[in-house]
Formats: structure tokens, C-alpha cells, sequence
């Protein structure tokens, strides 16, 4: 007869891995810190700051337009996005709209920046995946869009493009054309994309049933765009609550069902195609006319040509820069909510009547989504972390301000 085995229970040890903040797969300077139990993550606690820039403190020693530039750098994925939602909220502040032409060109500039936006965060995530070429179809449209906005604004990604009062330019000539035939393109890439990944094995493996956020707690925690229409809520600022015009144009809001990881990809690839939709009806409906208010206004910067050829228009522009004068809005608060392509993104602004605001703060979409990140990752893989950071599309400079 054996003698009885005395057996002792195995005893393991708890791991703690800092993924991030230099890490190819978190797309920013973003830190988790994991506690790990073999390779399943119990306990994901994220650290944000890194990318810290003062953005929303710096808006107190800048005068309306000057802050302009700062928004470009919050989101440098999709700026002009940042750029309409801020210059939305200084004009509700300052009552103030700007000519129909001017929100039309908005309009096609954030649609076109959503797309953009699109595709590169689809092409990111793939990559992280280990889909490289789908990263290079998304990249190379992306470059197409850029180069669009480099012919109407003179650079390509930090734009400026925005006034507080109505735009820096006018579109050129021929520019219609050349948005039709990148908006051709999108469609066509938009189907390549798809072709590779909606029944590829692979990446149904590491995307179905992985970072699964419930109606409830999207709700709960604040999550909006994508990320929120994945998880089956029907919510869209452009529906919603529409500024530009958008109750102008015919388009769908993309809804899903699981509210995981892949969902969130194909919310986003929709979504696409509807705001190449949008972008052709805007051209089709594009209005004549001026893009910024009364040049009499005290808002508005004269034209150049005034400025260089006439003592009255260099006198006022004199006026307008210098400090002490210039546009002087009257004391209040606005805010003003837009959908930018990560979701509900909006300008707080408060005005004491100076020539600079006494308080801008941001509503920033990646803050927001990024809250929920702990909870979808525990009980989840390691590998699982980039697939769901991925579907998130968070953005440091707009997380972190």
C-alpha cells in the first residue's frame, strides 16, 4: 500500500509589466501598468501625463485666433476637426455666425479629415496586428487627403485653417475636381481593405469578442463616436445636434451590435463611405459668396490686400493684433459640442471681456474613451491590449492636453 502523498498547492507569483510609454503598439506615449498572471492580465491601471503640453493653459495668454494654432496639436490626426469645434465655440460666445460658404467648406474639410482619420487608425491598427499591407492602403489615401489640404491651405497637417469669424482662404480653383477623384480612390481602398480583413481568419481571431463594451457601460462611463456606436447606441452630433448645416445632407448613422474590437473596425470603415457621401453632396450644394463675416467687423482680420494697399486697412489691422485691443468679446461661457471622428469633442470658453479667454478647457473624446480601458482589459491576454488600444484610436495629445 503506498503511503499517502502529502501534495502541496502550486503557488505562483504575480507579475507586474509596464507596457509603455515607448512602446510601437500604444500610439503615443501611453503607460499601463499590468499585473499579470501568467499571460492574463489581472489588474490594468493606466498612467496618462506624458504628453502633457499645457494646452488648455496656454488659451488663457492667447488672444481667439492666436489659440487656433494650438488646437491643431491636440488632435494631429484630424486638427481642422479641432480647429472648427474651438472656432464654433468662440463664435457662439461672441454671437456671431459665419456666411453659409464658410460652414459648407468646414463641413467637407472635417468630413475629409474624418476619412483621413479613418483609414490611418483601421491602418494602425491592422499593422499592430500584423497586417502590414493594409496600413500602406490606408497610409497612401491618407497622403491623397493631405495633399488636398496642402493645395487649400498651404501645409498639411497642423492647418491653422480655421478663423474665428470664418476661414484663412477660400478654396483655389480646381480644387472641386481634385476632391472627387481622392474621393473615387477612398471608395475603391475602402473595398481593398475590406477584401483583406472581414473573413481573414486572423484577424477575426483577435478582434471578435475581444474588448467588449456594453451598451450600459458606454453609457456609463461617457464613451462616444465609434466606439459608442459599436456598442449599439444610436448617437451622433451631426444628427443630434447639428451645426454647419449638417441636417442639410442625407447620410447614415453607423450602429453595431457587439461593441467589440471588431465592430469598432467596421463602424469606422462605414463610416468612411458615408462621409464620402457627405463630401459629395457638400460640392454638389457648394454656395457662392463670402467665407468670413463683415470685414468691418471688429472679429475679423482685413484682407492682406488691404492691409498692403491702403492706410485705412493697415490702421485696422494695426488695431486688431496689438495688444489691449482688438477682438474683445463680452463676458459670458459657451461651449459647443461637435463629432469629431473619436467622438463628442467640444471648447469650454469663459470671457471676463478681455481680448484673451479667462478659461478654455477641452472635452476631449480619447480622455473619455481611454476611462474604460481597465475594465475591458481585465481577465484579457497581453496581446489582447493592442487590438483593443488599437480599436480605440486613442490620441496622446488630446488625452493628455
Amino acid at each position: 500500500m503506498n503511503p499517502q502523498v502529502n501534495v502541496q498547492p502550486l503557488e505562483t507569483e504575480k507579475m507586474i509589466l509596464n507596457f509603455g510609454p515607448s512602446h510601437p503598439a500604444t500610439h503615443g506615449t501611453l503607460r499601463v501598468i499590468m499585473e499579470l498572471d501568467g499571460e492574463t492580465v489581472v489588474k490594468a491601471t493606466p498612467e496618462i501625463g506624458y504628453l502633457h503640453s499645457g494646452f488648455e493653459k496656454l488659451g488663457e495668454d492667447l488672444d481667439y485666433n492666436q489659440y487656433v494654432t494650438i488646437t491643431d496639436r491636440m488632435n494631429y490626426l484630424s486638427p481642422i476637426c479641432n480647429n472648427v469645434a474651438y472656432a464654433l465655440s468662440a463664435e457662439k460666445l461672441m454671437d456671431i455666425e459665419v456666411p453659409k460658404r464658410a460652414r459648407y467648406i468646414r463641413l467637407l474639410m472635417c468630413e475629409l479629415s474624418r476619412i483621413a482619420d479613418h483609414f490611418l487608425s483601421v491602418g494602425m491598427q491592422a499593422v499592430d496586428l500584423g497586417a502590414f499591407t493594409v496600413f500602406l492602403y490606408g497610409f497612401r489615401l491618407r497622403e491623397d487627403i493631405y495633399d488636398l489640404f496642402e493645395i487649400a491651405t498651404g501645409t498639411r497637417l497642423t492647418t491653422s485653417y480655421t478663423r474665428v469669424g470664418g476661414l484663412m482662404r477660400d478654396l483655389p480653383d480646381g480644387f472641386e475636381t481634385a476632391v472627387l477623384d481622392v474621393l473615387e480612390e477612398a471608395g475603391k481602398v475602402a473595398d481593398e481593405i475590406e477584401t483583406l480583413l472581414n473573413h481573414n481568419r486572423i484577424f477575426q481571431k483577435r478582434t471578435k469578442g475581444v474588448g467588449v463594451i456594453s451598451k450600459e457601460d458606454a453609457n456609463s462611463y461617457g464613451i462616444s463616436g465609434p466606439a459608442a456606436r459599436a456598442a449599439g447606441i444610436d448617437w451622433d452630433l451631426r444628427i443630434k445636434e447639428p451645426y454647419s448645416d449638417y441636417e442639410e445632407f442625407d447620410f447614415d448613422v453607423v450602429i453595431g451590435v457587439n461593441g467589440d474590437v471588431f465592430d469598432r473596425y467596421l463602424v469606422r470603415m462605414e463610416e468612411i463611405r458615408q462621409s464620402v457621401k457627405i463630401c459629395r453632396q457638400v460640392l454638389d450644394k457648394m454656395p457662392e459668396g463670402e467665407i468670413n463675416i463683415d470685414a468691418d467687423s471688429k472679429f475679423i482680420l482685413p484682407p492682406k490686400d488691404d492691409v498692403y494697399d491702403s492706410i485705412e486697412g493697415l490702421i485696422y489691422h494695426f488695431e486688431q493684433i496689438m495688444p489691449n485691443r482688438g477682438m474683445t468679446p463680452p463676458k459670458g461661457e459657451a461651449y459647443v459640442a461637435t463629432e469629431s471622428p473619436n467622438g463628442e469633442l467640444g471648447y469650454y470658453i469663459v470671457s471676463d471681456g478681455s481680448r484673451t479667454p479667462y478659461r478654455v478647457r477641452t472635452r476631449p473624446p480619447s480622455l473619455m474613451n481611454y476611462s474604460i480601458f481597465s475594465k475591458i482589459m481585465t481577465g484579457r491576454m497581453i496581446s489582447d491590449a493592442v487590438a483593443i488600444l488599437g480599436s480605440l484610436n486613442i490620441i496622446a495629445g488630446e488625452l493628455d492636453r
